[in-house]
């Protein structure tokens, strides 16, 4: 049986969680605070499933984060035998400075899969081109910006005027914002959440239909198993900012940094599962929103092997004596 059958309603809960713990600080500044509750209250959960789990993707090395870092054993059943082995990335909270100052897009994000199913990319910067399923296959990293911009609007059947194109606001990303803008096609500047952008790529009536730049490379890893789910398309490059990067690159295993990584190279797993809830609004999901007898959340939930999408609305009441609150 699938692992997401299996554990759907878990991992939902578990992004749940987190972010209900984060949407606790949001607005109050203090990023490191939000980071830290969200991962605590993720971890909480995860260690009351059924799984033997192990963290790929993670908060960090070992010696850097307390909770939640790569190599990490989460679950009830962790170093059981009988327990469901699974390979864990997570980002408990991504846009922590989104939250820390109430902006959008702030969400707390899980991806898991089989053993071996999600690459164990190291916490170093990618270089990523992420479509959604209608222009996959039609761009390539290593191609003009002008010239992707073109194919993209082939894809869609429409002006390269007409685009929108997601870049972080990055000093790095100078050059690539004149060549975008230099097209012809607009462009959304965001401070953080390049995860968030790549998922709603994917998902029409978003209004997005690229992402390009520099950006984490875990987030890579997350956002290729989406695209799995999705029909989407990430191509990705590891990029080392300096000699100590490159060399802790190789150590890792990566040697060869001009190789471009497809989207079935970053999350080449079979059993591959998403769960993404907002803590705060955005364009493809509502954040926690707190009344007087509990709170409500919004979690997208995906599944490769069962190819479905599931948006979960979910009230908790934790006074049964108030009303339930179904505003929008």
């Amino acid at each position: 049986m699938a692992i997401d059958h299996v554990l759907e309603n878990g991992f939902i809960r578990v992004t749940e969680q987190a972010a209900v713990a984060a949407a606790h600080t949001m607005g109050q500044g203090d990023r490191k605070r939000s980071d830290q509750v969200s991962v605590e209250a993720m971890r909480r959960e995860l260690d009351a499933l059924a799984i033997a789990g192990r963290i790929v993707i993670g908060e960090g090395e070992r010696d850097e984060a307390p909770m939640l870092y790569v190599g990490e054993e989460v679950g009830a059943r962790k170093g059981s035998v009988d327990g469901v082995a699974v390979d864990i990335a997570v980002d408990p909270l991504e846009g922590t400075n989104l939250c820390a100052t109430g902006a959008p897009d702030a969400t707390a994000v899980l991806a898991a899969a089989e053993r071996g199913g999600l690459l164990h990319a190291p916490d170093t910067y990618m270089q990523k081109l992420i479509v959604g399923p209608q222009a996959a296959g039609r761009l390539h990293l290593d191609a003009p910006v002008s010239e992707n911009l073109r194919a993209l609007a082939r894809a869609f059947d429409r002006d390269v005027e007409d685009l929108t194109i997601v870049v972080l606001d990055r000093p790095r990303h100078e050059q690539l914002i004149a060549d975008i803008r230099a097209a012809g096609a607009r462009i959304r500047l965001i401070g953080d959440g390049d995860l968030s952008a790549g998922i709603a790529v994917a998902v029409r009536g978003t209004g997005v239909h690229a992402v390009m730049g520099v950006g984490g490379a875990p987030e890579g890893v997350i956002t290729a198993a989406a695209m799995r789910c999705l029909g989407g398309e990430i191509q990705a490059r590891l990029v080392a900012t300096d000699e100590g990067q490159r060399q802790r690159l190789a150590k890792l295993g990566f040697h060869d940094l001009s190789r471009i990584y497809a989207t079935s190279d970053l999350a080449p797993g079979e059993e591959i599962l998403v769960s993404c809830t907002g803590v705060t609004d955005g364009e493809l999901l509502r954040g926690v929103g707190f009344f007087g007898g509990g709170y409500r959340t919004q979690t997208l939930f995906m599944s490769l092997t069962r190819r479905i999408l599931r948006f979960v609305d979910t009230i908790y009441r934790e006074d049964l004596s108030t009303s339930v609150y179904f505003g929008s």
